[in-house]
Formats: structure tokens, C-alpha cells, sequence
């Protein structure tokens, strides 16, 4: 008997190597992982992956071949990406009897149909909504649940090293860095786990996730005190944490990154939930030995510490997904 077919969007990102690689070890499935620059369709082989396809959100041209007999979709999507992965999910709803399960990746507060939070609410800034990021996060969702896909979610907190990698030149030349996170606490969580637990859902299939919605985060809650504490003795080094207010870290990376920091910094991510143990079986990983410890695709934290980036400082990486509507 053949093997179903899971196609890995975003495969050449952190969470998406790590799934290859885990999902290879385990042999359940054939793996086609989507690849966007040609340089990296070898490079996913050598992860594991059994095919290799063309794939751009942007181009519905490029959706037949990747989606050809494919049962298991596993769907991450850049934000920026945003329109073009609502067009995807209409390409999905059209194969609903070929896909039999899809894997979403999302963000804790994307919880319009789980909890129903309310979009016009902020969590602590009266008068105010939840940031757009988040509402972005639930239309990704959204756009899946409206085609009466078999879906799971994985609602994850803030990446370990999405952090840091912003400040990563300062780190390694000067022994600094800088947000307005400050005292604050997060339970920021490794990407290695958010694969582990996309690996078991799509494993043990449609049959036991379908229509769940899990929230992943780290096993404890860190001021920006200790994770320049955890990340210096992982590198050997002493390294200084500077504040930074709201004001100049807006200027940096513009208004829609730092409303969704704003939520960082008043709790609302500093819970730890029981879903990434209840799936795995174990605890979430640590800060330090995120970075200091070999993921599925063989890399550390700190090695995945110095790739590259979305944000940059001057540039509005939001900008294009802030002016997308969502479509009644």
C-alpha cells in the first residue's frame, strides 16, 4: 500500500526543516516540501524529503503540481503573504475530497471561534482592538475553517529567536541588544517544538485533531533579563540588555510589529500551556538548551540565531498585509 502524500508550505523555514526531518525518520509519509528559490530543492532532499515542487502563494499557477495527489497539508505562510494564502484556501476548499487534513500554523489570541474573543477588544488598552497581527492570524484560520477543511491549529507563542535576530550584528560585535520588552514576562517557544507537535498531529491524523486548536509555548515565562542571561552562557560571553521604548521601536519596524509587541509586554503571553505536552508526551523546550542543543535538521538555536530575517530595522515589513481586507 502506497504512502499518503503531505505537502510541507514554507519547508525552507525553521519549522518547516524541522518537520521534514522528523516526518523522514518516521516513514509514514511520502514528503513533497515546497520550495520558492531553486537553490534550496536540494538542500530539502537532503533534509528528507521525498519530491520536491515549485511553490509560490503568489502564483496559482504553481498550486496544481504541488497539490497532485497530495491528502496532508502542512501550511505555514510569511505575513506579508497574507492575501496570497487566502487565495490558497479556496484552491483547498476546491479538493476537499482529495485533502483529508490540514495543519495550520498560527499565534496565541487568534481565538475568535475557540474563545470567543473579541476582535474589538484589546486585552488591557480600553477602546482599543487586538492588533492587527492577531486578526491577521485568525483569518488565516478562518479562511480554512470557511472551506470545511478538516483542520488543526497550532496556536504558537513568540518564537525563541525571532526575538533576537533583529539585534544579531549587536550581539555578536557589541554584546547588546534591544526591544521594549524589559521585565516582562513570555513563554517564548522553540520552533524545534512547534515541528514535533505538527509531526505527531499529522501522523496520528485527521481521525484524533481534526477541528483542535492548540496553543504551543515554552516551559516557562523570561524577562528579557534572563534570556540575555541564558543566551551569553550559551555563547560564552557577557551580554547587556537595553531597554527601548514603544516610541523608537515603532519607528524601527513600524506600527503593526509594535502593537503586537505592545501584548508582549502586559502578560498576555506569559501563560504556559499543557497542549505541546498533552501531544508529545513531554515538556517543551528551554531557552538555553534550544541553543545550545541539535534540533531534527541538525542545527542549534544559536546557529539558527544568525539567518536570516524578515524584519529589519527602517523597513515596515507589514506594510502591503496591513492594507488586505478581509473578504465578507
Amino acid at each position: 500500500m502506497s504512502k499518503p502524500t503531505v505537502l510541507i508550505t514554507s519547508a525552507s523555514g525553521r519549522i518547516g526543516r524541522e518537520l521534514i526531518a522528523r516526518l523522514a525518520a518516521d516513514g509514514k509519509f511520502t514528503i513533497r516540501a515546497c520550495y520558492f528559490s531553486d537553490d534550496k530543492a536540494a538542500f530539502l532532499k537532503e533534509l528528507g524529503a521525498d519530491e520536491t515542487v515549485k511553490f509560490d502563494l503568489k502564483s496559482p499557477d504553481s498550486w496544481g503540481n504541488a497539490l497532485d495527489g497530495v491528502s496532508a497539508v502542512y501550511s505555514a505562510s510569511l505575513d506579508p503573504l497574507l492575501e496570497g494564502h487566502l487565495a490558497f484556501c479556496k484552491e483547498l476548499g476546491k479538493r476537499k475530497d482529495q485533502i483529508k487534513h490540514v495543519v495550520r500554523v498560527s499565534c496565541m489570541g487568534a481565538d475568535t471561534n475557540t474563545a470567543s474573543y473579541d476582535p474589538n477588544m484589546h486585552s488591557s488598552r480600553a477602546g482599543a482592538g487586538i492588533p492587527l497581527m492577531l486578526q491577521h492570524y485568525w483569518w488565516g484560520e478562518k479562511a480554512l475553517i470557511d472551506e470545511g477543511l478538516p483542520i488543526t491549529v497550532l496556536r504558537n507563542n513568540f518564537f525563541m529567536n525571532h526575538l533576537l535576530k533583529t539585534d544579531s550584528d549587536n550581539i555578536l560585535n557589541e554584546g547588546w541588544f534591544s526591544n521594549p520588552l524589559g521585565d516582562a514576562k513570555n513563554s517564548f517557544v522553540a520552533t524545534r517544538d512547534i515541528a514535533e507537535a505538527a509531526a505527531v498531529v499529522l501522523t496520528e491524523g485527521a481521525e484524533r485533531h481534526a477541528n483542535k486548536f492548540y496553543d504551543i509555548t515554552g516551559p516557562a515565562p523570561q524577562s528579557m533579563g534572563e534570556i540575555a542571561a541564558d543566551l551569553g552562557r550559551a555563547m560564552g560571553k557577557e551580554l547587556e540588555y537595553r531597554p527601548q521604548s514603544m516610541v523608537d521601536f515603532e519607528n524601527d519596524f513600524g506600527s503593526t510589529r509594535a502593537e503586537f509587541f505592545e501584548y508582549l509586554t502586559n502578560g498576555f503571553y506569559c501563560r504556559c500551556s499543557p497542549d505541546f505536552y498533552n501531544i508529545t508526551g513531554h515538556k517543551p523546550t528551554a531557552y538555553y538548551d534550544y541553543l545550545t542543543t541539535k534540533g531534527a535538521s541538525g542545527e542549534t538555536g544559536l546557529e539558527e540565531l544568525w539567518q536570516g530575517n524578515l524584519w529589519k530595522k527602517g523597513e515596515d515589513a507589514m506594510k502591503g498585509a496591513a492594507e488586505v481586507k478581509l473578504e465578507d
